[in-house]
């Protein structure tokens, strides 16, 4: 019987692993027969007895699947740990992370063949490959082997028409899906319902990104009726999609249906003075909402009359309005509602020059915003009045951390306002002061602070294309520099027209930089080295500090 057994499975035949199981099963259970007749025992011995030559053959054959099976495991482990190091990437807690890693044709299809193995993958980041356009198909063939997948990100791929069909396709095995970014695809514009018309209601999507996608109005109008089905969707971005303008009243009545949104970015989208009213009627629905980005919208300017619905979002806690040629009737209207902003952290409103004359009354207001850590108000062509009511302003923000004034020439000759500003700032870790027309006497005042002990924390300090500074306001600072220990960034650098020689002060600053622990980076642009100079710069950089970077045009 056993030669039998032998013949049956060197013969090959298909004989399925769950009957042999089951054969043993039944060869077990006959060792134990019911009383009876000497034929039904002899019967059971012989059953035993055959039951006894297969069931080792079962457990060879399992056993050496086993190690076939483990063997190739293992094997392809090793070609996945090389083929990403080779990359100079690894699949770490459910995450593989590709972007911009330059992928060949030949790295997708390695890619891919890493799908099997990683059954549990949850962050799937291939963004700024330009090899995934028309091939996203040889991903989302195998994309139900990692139906546990809760971020996809797929931002500048240059993803085809055929990429955005064979993607709305493979959403349908995503049922976790958490995060979609799709931004930077142009193809994606005109096209959108094919991708996301898969999505039901009761949507896992928390996070969709469309920045530059060519959106069409009509994918405009998709998105609204798309997003009351998006219950859990939390972040929302649509900047730089100008078409879009023509549907935001589609778009703002889905947003009412969004009540756990918390990020909207609206940058650049073409949003008109009428675009305001419609959003500003959403925002009332919004109580969750923490950012809002409006910026970059040039119609809006005069649209900001009435604005009740935005004065409703008390969780707010970054507001961008920089570049939307906001006029002095909108900051009449806002001057009363920002200030109810009370967990407002931060707060854009550069490059609306109208502000210089007519932003008096919101400014001096900002003192009641105690959480404010980031102001930038840079190009709003400040006058006289407006950055003194900013200033005081300022002694009532002690949580700023960063501030951007450049570009606002009313500061020369006048930053001894903000010295009570910069004593009190504690945790202030950016500055910027780029082209505020400073002189030496600014640059005195500036350096009292540091000397006294203040200004510990700074990070970045930008006080490039100030031009009038002169040789003794360079040297005091630079004599000073050396205090700012957490300094990892320094601009001093000349406006583009302008070239000058270094002074002495430049043996000073190399003697500052040489107690700065932390400095990486300093731009001194268009400041010419002489024979010396250059000398001392070559002998520091051949010193143990030369992850120093020098920025400078002057150099010959």
């Amino acid at each position: 019987m056993s030669r039998t057994g032998k013949k049956s499975s060197s013969d090959g035949e298909t004989t399925p692993q769950a009957p042999l199981v089951n054969e043993s099963i039944r060869g077990s259970k006959s060792r134990f027969p019911k009383a009876g007749s000497r034929k039904e025992s002899i019967d059971a011995k012989t059953t035993d007895s055959q039951s006894q030559d297969k069931t080792p053959k079962t457990i060879s054959l399992d056993f050496a699947k086993t190690l076939t099976s483990e063997t190739e495991l293992g094997s392809r482990m090793q070609e996945n740990e090389w083929f990403l190091r080779k990359l100079g990437r690894k699949a770490v807690n459910k995450c593989l992370d590709l972007n911009n890693c330059r992928l060949t044709a030949v790295d997708v299809t390695e890619t891919v063949a890493l799908l099997p193995s990683l059954p549990d993958l949850e962050n799937l980041d291939i963004s700024w490959n330009d090899v995934i356009g028309g091939n996203l198909h040889v991903f989302t063939q195998q994309m139900h082997l990692v139906s546990k997948l809760k971020i996809l990100r797929l931002g500048s791929c240059r993803l085809t028409a055929e990429d955005v069909r064979a993607l709305g396709e493979a959403l349908r095995v995503l049922p976790e899906l958490e995060e979609l970014n799709l931004s930077w695809n142009s193809k994606v514009g005109g096209n959108l319902p094919l991708i996301l018309q898969t999505l039901q209601e009761g949507s896992k999507i928390q996070t969709l990104e469309l920045v530059d996608c060519m959106l069409t109005s009509e994918d405009g109008v998709f998105v609204g009726q798309l997003l009351p089905r998006l219950q859990n969707l939390e972040v929302l971005d649509l900047s730089i999609n100008r078409n879009i303008s023509g549907s935001l009243n589609s778009i703002a009545h889905g947003l009412k249906s969004t009540s756990n949104l918390k990020v909207l970015k609206l940058h650049s989208c073409g949003l008109s003075q009428r675009s305001v009213k419609l959003l500003d009627a959403a925002f009332r629905y919004l109580c969750e909402l923490r950012t809002l980005d409006l910026s970059c919208n040039k119609e809006l300017g005069g649209g900001f009359e009435d604005t009740a619905g935005l004065a409703t979002l008390e969780h707010l806690e970054g507001l961008d309005l920089h570049q939307c040629s906001l006029t002095a009737d909108d900051m009449l209207s806002l001057t009363p509602v920002i200030p109810l902003l009370s967990s407002l952290q931060e707060l854009d409103l550069s490059a609306n020059k109208e502000m210089g004359s007519s932003s008096e009354n919101l400014l001096s207001r900002l003192r009641f915003l105690p959480a404010l850590k980031s102001l930038i108000i840079s190009n709003c062509a400040l006058e006289s009045e407006t950055f003194t009511a900013l200033a005081e302003a300022s002694i009532h923000l002690p949580a700023l951390k960063i501030v951007n004034l450049s570009w606002n020439k009313c500061i020369g000759g006048n930053l001894k306002l903000l010295l009570e500003m910069l004593k009190h700032s504690m945790s202030l870790q950016v500055l910027r002061l780029s082209s505020c027309s400073l002189v030496t006497e600014d640059m005195a005042l500036l350096a009292s602070v540091i000397q006294t002990g203040h200004l510990t924390r700074l990070q970045k300090l930008d006080l490039s294309y100030n031009d009038s500074i002169c040789e003794a306001g360079w040297t005091i600072f630079c004599q000073n520099l050396w205090l700012l220990k957490e300094l990892t960034e320094l601009d001093i650098s000349l406006r583009p027209s302008t070239f000058r020689k270094c002074g002495q002060w430049f043996r000073h600053l190399l003697s500052a930089v040489t107690k700065l622990p932390k400095i990486t980076e300093i731009g001194m642009k268009r400041w010419l080295l002489s024979a010396s100079q250059e000398e001392e710069l070559q002998g520091f950089d051949q010193d143990q500090r030369s992850s120093i970077h020098f920025d400078h045009g002057g150099f010959q």
